[in-house]
């Protein structure tokens, strides 16, 4: 069985019920899920939750909320292969064996159900643990530089001051939108990000983090931007 995880627990800090917050009409995590709907990858699409206002949103939008997560991995320390794990072993009493899993965040309303496909296909393709999406950083990370102790400018590698930017090697970062992976992956919490796990590469502009007010402000106007974009072509 190909299992849809969508990890949402009730505690968020920065942005209080960040889930379930109304983002460009509708709940954050109704795009994760119709997203998941559309890309017909999957034979079930949970959502792991601690907070039953939470698992009602998600089943008034096409999502099962089988079981509710237990407070021992919802604080804000819990990673989220714990939780993932935690679902695969309670689905795996109640139904068919679950054979490869997705964890899809609540909050990637930039989801594509075309890579959501592509991760899968990819996995199936490949002898990896995971497939995940990535995107670049807009500026060398060699060049990066920090604001010390007295309030003034260091380099982190000034080694690199007179390199041309384009000799510099590109860096990606996870892009925090779905992570495919095999259910003995998952189980066996092997890590994410190595040498057994392959790419999504998503472009920049459908890559937001949301985790402060002024990431949810321009994931809106990027998100609205986008939708405009559409309607005009």
């Amino acid at each position: 069985m190909k299992l849809c995880i969508i990890p949402a627990r009730g505690g968020s800090k920065r942005i209080p019920r960040k889930n379930i917050k109304e983002f460009c009409g509708k709940p954050m995590i109704a795009w994760s899920i119709e997203a998941a709907h559309k890309s017909q990858c999957f034979d079930r699409i949970i959502v792991s939750t601690d907070d039953d206002e939470i698992a009602e949103t998600a089943k008034q939008y096409g999502a099962e909320v089988p079981f509710m997560r237990p407070h021992f991995l919802a604080n804000d320390y819990t990673g989220t292969t714990p939780v993932i794990r935690h679902a695969i072993e309670s689905i795996n009493t109640q139904n068919s064996p679950v054979s490869l899993a997705c964890c899809l965040y609540a909050t990637a309303p930039f989801v594509s159900p075309d890579d959501l496909r592509k991760g899968l296909q990819i996995l199936r393709n490949t002898e990896a643990d995971y497939a995940f999406s990535v995107t670049s950083y807009p500026f060398p990370i060699q060049r990066a530089i920090r604001i010390n102790d007295v309030g003034l400018i260091e380099m982190i590698q000034p080694e690199n001051f007179n390199t041309r930017s384009q000799d510099l090697e590109e860096a990606y970062h996870d892009a925090g939108q779905f992570y495919w992976g095999t259910a003995k992956a998952w189980l066996h919490e092997k890590i994410i990000f190595s040498t057994s796990s392959v790419p999504i590469l998503l472009p920049r502009h459908r890559v937001q983090d949301i985790d402060t007010t002024e990431d949810w402000r321009c994931a809106e106007l990027m998100f609205s931007s986008m939708k405009s974009l559409k309607k005009d072509t």
